[in-house]
């Protein structure tokens, strides 16, 4: 499966700090349960790819 590969999945995701102190992405669907934690700098470079993902998307729709 890649990026451009669609599926009808649905799934829930949840972001946020855990008790000790790393940042959690938490993704739950089709009976999988997926718990990826990362350092503060790590989920800030994630961040900056996301935002420029959604700038990359943006200009493809234009």
């Amino acid at each position: 499966m890649g990026i451009n590969s669609e599926r009808d999945i649905e799934a829930n995701l949840q972001i946020g700090p855990t008790d000790k102190g790393m940042v959690r992405l938490f993704v739950e669907g089709g009976g999988a349960e997926i718990p990826m934690d990362f350092e503060p700098d790590e989920a800030r470079e994630i961040a900056d790819e996301l935002l420029a993902a959604a700038k990359a998307a943006e200009a493809i729709r234009r």
